[in-house]
């Protein structure tokens, strides 16, 4: 006896009629979620590049929302369990050719339905162990870059104060050897200070000595005479 056909499986649906694509075109895009669980559904959807991807993950997403407002289920425990399209009317139009022919445009439209439904026990058991384990998965990944990250970051910072201080030993330094230097050029200028002040004295003694001497010559010619005047 064959199975139910798939517009009447059961579960909660969704439905978009007289979209402006081909029927073909969506169909490549709901193989690749039919029987998958609506996160997989979702990440698929979501990498997809494909136009009707998005709209259909706008209209599983209307699917799980009737199935949790109207049915009461659990989004996480849903998986699509009918995806199919059908054709819907086709525009005819017409376009200019040579020869005075015309060519023919179709513009065809589709009817997309989603369908979700609760999984049975034995896979949603498995889907619940997979979510766990590649949470913790997860979790450890995580953990991992923060720590990562942490050590990184310490050895930034290691590395900026180590800079920090060779900066400041440097300024040091070079403080220490513009003091040694000003020092230097100060005791310099008191050498030179002092030299001059030793010539100026010398100068001045040398002055002295010659103001003396003319006036000792003097006092002795005008002695000399004297004694001449008195013979």
């Amino acid at each position: 006896m064959p199975g139910p056909k798939t517009n009447e499986r059961e579960g909660t649906r969704a439905v978009l009629r007289y979209y402006h694509m081909s029927a073909s075109k969506a169909r490549v895009v709901l193989d690749l979620i039919r029987g998958e669980d609506v996160n997989t559904a979702r990440d698929i959807l979501a990498g997809t590049t494909r136009e009707a991807a998005d709209v259909i993950l706008k209209l599983m997403m209307s699917a799980i929302a009737n199935a949790v407002n109207n049915d009461g289920l659990n989004a996480d425990d849903l998986y699509v369990a009918a995806a199919y399209a059908d054709e819907g009317p086709t525009m005819k139009r017409f376009t200019p050719r040579a020869r005075g022919r015309a060519g023919r445009i179709r513009k065809r439209s589709c009817h997309i339905t989603v369908i979700v439904a609760q999984m049975d026990p034995d896979r949603l058991e498995i889907v619940r162990a997979a979510r766990s384990a590649q949470a913790s998965m997860s979790r450890s990944r995580r953990v991992a870059s923060s720590r990562r990250r942490a050590d990184q970051q310490a050895s930034v910072n290691k590395r900026e104060t180590a800079a920090a201080a060779a900066a400041e030993a440097e300024a040091e330094a070079q403080l220490n050897e513009h003091d040694h230097d000003h020092d230097h050029e100060h005791e310099h200028v008191e050498d030179v200070v002092v030299e001059n002040e030793a010539e100026m004295t010398a100068e001045d003694d040398a002055t002295e000595v010659v103001d003396e001497a003319p006036e000792a010559t003097d006092e002795t010619a005008s002695d000399d005479a004297t004694e001449e005047t008195d013979k």
